[in-house]
């Protein structure tokens, strides 16, 4: 029974470890975004950037 539990024990460990990096690679992400989204409109009035043009597609 000891063997059993510590084989689930090492099978717990390593899901665990995989579920933190999952959510931290998440958390990271959303902060990048989100800091994009406040700095992106203060950087564009900062530096006189027009803003994109769309490109629109030809009709065959």
């Amino acid at each position: 029974m000891s063997m059993m539990l510590s084989g689930a024990n090492a099978w717990a460990g390593a899901a665990r470890g995989v579920m933190l990096g999952q959510a931290k690679r998440h958390q990271t992400a959303a902060m990048r975004q989100g800091t994009k989204q406040v700095i992106d409109p203060w950087a564009a009035a900062l530096t006189n950037a027009a803003p994109k043009k769309r490109v629109r597609k030809k009709r065959t």
